[in-house]
């Protein structure tokens, strides 16, 4: 069995990530520091969960600070692996303070980077995002596809967290693993994306904003399949770029519609403006992770909606009052 970094543990894909893997036996060090980028009653309910596992421990650390690196409680281990899901997420808050984005995404980056080289920790696997391929890539987006001009500081940080990962490969033949997830979706979720604010919005009979006509639409990707996914490219050696999620795309009034069927409420609907961060759409080609990892998604999106719904309704006494920007 396996000795484990995951930063981000608290988040929603590193809780997940973590749970897998000491269900598979391995053991795993959660490193998150707990921050107010969404309500931050989320995330304690996630590491909540996780604490009460045999085979993790938990340290507040914040991996944008030099001293994780020198003189912290990871300092002096060594790991089979660092999975640094820690990150400033949100293409639209990444307008409003940059700087944190670039602290977390390509400082944090980097001394993850460093903790690997100096405790000689081989593998380093490093969460991206569809956002680096920009407004207008091919459809579905394969992994060679342009991303030179990001829409926005947060994509920007994250392919500088991308092209780091490659000067540590060249430098000190680290593997490096970077995984492009597009939109990632189930129980737990972030209060920021569309299908939790959708689906609480809906549930307690508040108004549905939607930025844009609802005809832009995104490719969706089960919680469980995208944390699957994660685990399977631990074993690539090298540096290798995947794309992860995105093979289920829908029209964002389509999936408004969706929501209403199955809960069994109509939304009240406001539109708005586009907001000139969003993309108009995500589709991932995800042929070279089928190929090289032997991953698919397997959750469909009403299967895996079903499930978000009834963790929504078995939490809904705090979950309703979680904050949605």
């Amino acid at each position: 069995m396996s000795h484990y970094l995951v930063t981000g543990a608290a988040g929603f894909i590193g809780s997940r990530v973590t749970q897998m893997l000491v269900e598979q036996g391995h053991t795993v060090v959660g490193l998150d520091n707990m921050n107010s980028a969404y309500d931050v009653r989320m995330k304690e309910h996630r590491l909540n969960q996780l604490k009460v596992l045999t085979g993790f421990t938990f340290h507040r650390l914040d991996i944008s600070d030099r001293a994780i690196v020198q003189e912290s409680e990871i300092s002096n281990q060594s790991f089979d692996a660092v999975i640094n899901l820690a990150a400033r997420a949100g293409v639209r808050a990444s307008l409003e303070d940059p700087w944190v984005f670039y602290a977390t995404n390509v400082i944090g980056t980097l001394n993850m980077l460093e903790l690997c080289r100096r405790t000689g920790t081989r593998k380093i696997l490093l969460a991206s995002t569809s956002s680096v391929y920009g407004a207008n890539p091919p459809y579905p987006t394969p992994e060679e596809a342009p991303t030179d001009e990001p829409l926005q500081a947060y994509a920007a940080s994250k392919k500088a967290a991308e092209v780091l990962g490659h000067s540590y490969h060249h430098l000190y033949g680290l593997d490096v693993t970077v995984l492009r997830y597009f939109t990632v979706y189930g129980p737990a979720g972030r209060p920021d994306l569309a299908l939790f604010r959708f689906t609480q919005w809906i549930s307690e009979g508040q108004t549905v904003h939607i930025y844009g006509d609802g005809h832009q639409s995104r490719g969706f990707t089960y919680l469980d399949d995208i944390a699957r996914g994660t685990i399977l490219a631990l074993e690539r050696p090298g540096y290798e770029i995947f794309n992860l999620g995105g093979h289920e795309v829908i029209s964002i009034n389509d999936l408004v519609r969706l929501l209403e069927e199955m809960i069994g409420k109509k939304a009240l609907i406001q539109y708005h403006q586009p907001h000139p961060a969003d993309m108009l759409t995500n589709w991932a080609d995800i042929n070279k992770a089928e190929r090289l990892l032997g991953w698919k998604p397997q959750v469909g999106l009403r299967e895996g909606v079903r499930h978000l719904i009834d963790w929504y309704n078995s939490e809904r006494a705090w979950a309703r009052e979680v904050l949605t920007p």
